[in-house]
């Protein structure tokens, strides 16, 4: 009300600007719902209990590995090889719950914990390797998580190719694993919501006290807005990169732990271009690749309404291929709205 009060205080001039700058700022999210209403016109089902449902467990889904990407954008930098990393994990992970183990023939189905924790420790050690070349070397994380996203994808080519797997796809994992994945947790009317929605959310509280409520979370916001300014503060940058990219990778190995009970089967394409989405997600939600600027929550509406677009095209019966051009263009309109709101503020 007050800025109503405001905007109608303001001389027509100043009016105009304010509407525009307003208009330009969220035109992301007015796309956005403008696309939603468009959608739910022409396809009033889009809206029923049953994709809403649909539309909050893939939003859970992808959700860690969001969090992770934009723990890595707060930094002013990226993680182009988080998809990858998502796909090594899932293949770790199905390899150990396979009923018949092609992969290590002999080998039983392994106790859960034990594939979630031979997951997280890969992921911290790749977001080691990552935190550490940028931190100690200087070296830019595009060019640092590109050869490091070459490198998991040989592995997970290598991976599939042991014992008399030959390269096949992974499937036939253990009913404890995907009950413990995709079990029910609660019905609402006939759509189900699976247990990896209760993970998510636990891991998203996780994640937004680490932000919000530890020295660590605040080191990383520092290090993104300014990391000469922060060292000379006392914060330890190269440690805190490094810890971040170590938390991306824990996200990401989560991620391809959930995904291989959910989809249940895993194959050397499972995470491809995982990582546009979750750079889409974050941009939209507000994380600024200047560094320094993100919330828990903006990720989180990020991911939501990138997966409101993409469950509407389907229901549009949009070619697949279109999708590409869509998450395209989404990362760009939203990294030019994001750049021009960084020098109106300069």
């Amino acid at each position: 009300m007050k800025k109503l009060d405001a905007l109608k205080a303001m001389n027509p001039e100043d009016r105009k600007r304010a509407i525009g700058d307003f208009l330009m700022n969220n035109a992301m999210f007015i796309i956005i719902a403008v696309t939603i209403i468009y959608i739910w016109i022409r396809v009033p089902s889009f809206l029923s209990i049953t994709s809403i449902i649909n539309i909050i467990n893939l939003t859970a889904a992808k959700l860690p590995i969001a969090l992770g990407v934009g723990g890595c954008i707060i930094l002013a930098g990226t993680d182009i090889s988080a998809g990858r990393q998502v796909g090594l994990a899932a293949c770790i992970s199905a390899g150990l719950q396979l009923t018949v183990n092609k992969l290590f023939p002999g080998l039983g189905v392994m106790p859960i914990p034990v594939a979630l924790l031979a997951v997280i420790v890969t992921g911290s050690i790749i977001g080691l390797v990552n935190g550490f070349c940028m931190a100690q070397f200087k070296v830019h994380p595009f060019i640092v998580t590109l050869s490091t996203q070459l490198i998991v994808y040989g592995v997970i080519l290598m991976f599939l190719q042991l014992g008399t797997n030959g390269g096949q796809t992974l499937s036939g994992m253990s009913e404890g694993y995907r009950n413990f994945i995709s079990g029910t947790l609660f019905t609402v009317g006939t759509a189900k919501v699976p247990m990896y929605v209760l993970y998510s959310v636990i891991i998203t509280a996780i994640v937004w006290v680490i932000w919000n409520k530890t020295a660590f979370g605040k080191n990383m916001f520092a290090v993104g807005s300014n990391e000469d300014a922060a060292n000379v503060s006392g914060v330890n940058v190269k440690k805190t990169i490094i810890l971040v990219f170590i938390m991306a990778g824990i996200l990401y190995a989560i991620t391809g732990f959930i995904d291989a009970a959910r989809i249940a089967s895993v194959n050397a394409t499972t995470g491809l271009n995982y990582e546009a989405d979750a750079i889409a997600a974050c941009v939209i939600g507000g994380i600024s690749f200047v560094g320094g600027i993100g919330k828990v929550s903006g990720a989180i509406i990020g991911v939501l309404l990138l997966q409101v677009i993409f469950v509407g095209l389907n229901f549009l019966s949009v070619d697949a291929n279109l999708l590409y051009i869509v998450k395209g263009l989404i990362i760009l309109v939203a990294c030019c709205i994001d750049m021009r709101k960084y020098l109106v503020r300069k």
